[in-house]
Order: C-alpha cells, then structure tokens, then sequence
C-alpha cells in the first residue's frame, strides 16, 4: 500500500521566533486547514516544535484526537546566527549552492538531511496518512529531494499555510500540491 505523506507548512504567524503564534488570520486558517483534512484518515501528526507549527495543526489534532508529536528537526532552518541584511539574496545562493553555509547557519544539504531523517523514520512505521508540519525553506528543501525543479522561485510562490502530498511505493513517488489558497 501506498504511504501519504501530507506536507504542511505553517499558517500566517506574528513573526520568525520561536515562540510566534499565529496571527487572527492564521487562526482562521488553521480551521480551514482542518477542515481541509476533514475526509482524509490521518493516522499520524508529527510536527516542528515552533508554535506557530503546533498551532497551524492543533484544531485538526483535537478533532482527530491524535496527540500531536514533536520532533525538533522539523525546525524551520537557521540561515546565520547573523543578522543578514541580503538575506534574501543569501537564499536564494543557498537554492543554487546547496553546501553554501553562513556563519552560524545550516547549508540546504544539511537541512534537507534532517527532514529527510524524518521521513525515512515515519515510513518505517505501519502508518499510510502522515502529516508533517513544518516551515517553507525546509519544506523546499524536502521538496527538491523529489522534484529536483523545485527551487527559489517555488519556496517564494508557497502560502501559508500550504498542503503537498508525497506518495510513496516501493516502485515509485509522486509529489503534488494540495493546497489552493486561503
């Protein structure tokens, strides 16, 4: 049988850090977003431990009743421990350069590894409808590990929230946006 990865990035939040939660609006998406999931047998909800993440998918874990698990590698990517005034240039270096590290940061072969562990854990489990929520640049980068097209240009046109769909099989993988809009 076919496993259904559900990839989730997260609804609109008051900021980057840690601990920004949802914006009024992000609220409102996360129960679109629950809504969205509402005839799909979810068996699995693995998400970053941002709370902006555990937010986005709470509403569906309580109307599931699926305890939501936590997995700290599904943090959003850290680009430098510097402020970079060009981050936006910087990122899109790291799209074409996938070993390009800033100071303090992860380069984009070293977060997708991480997202990529993830997987590989949740489909060696006896589970077929998988949620994982996490944050735009490292859901790119898990993207671009199936869809080598995947890049900038695709990590910019993302929403939030924002639903693909990996299917795996032993013989094959497809990978296909879900999401339509707000």
């Amino acid at each position: 049988m076919d496993k259904r990865v559900y990839l989730v990035r997260h609804c609109e939040a008051e900021g980057q850090s840690i601990q920004s939660p949802l914006t009024l609006n992000g609220m409102k998406q996360s129960e679109h977003l629950c809504d969205f999931f509402s005839n799909i047998s979810i068996q699995k909800i693995i998400t970053s431990p941002f709370l902006r993440a555990v937010q986005t998918i709470k509403p569906l874990s309580k109307k599931l009743d699926i305890e939501i698990e936590i997995d700290k590698r599904l943090s959003e990517r850290t680009l430098s421990s510097k402020h970079l005034p060009d981050w936006f240039d910087k990122l899109k270096a790291t799209f074409e350069d996938m070993d390009l590290t800033f100071e303090g940061g992860e380069s984009s072969s070293d977060a997708a590894q991480r997202i990529v562990n993830v997987l590989e854990s949740v489909l060696n489990e006896n589970t077929n409808n998988i949620i994982i929520v996490t944050h735009g640049n490292i859901l790119s980068l898990l993207i671009k590990k199936f869809d080598e097209h995947f890049g900038f240009e695709e990590w910019k046109n993302l929403s939030n929230p924002d639903v693909y769909l990996l299917t795996l099989s032993k013989e094959h993988h497809q990978i296909e946006r879900l999401w339509k809009g707000n």
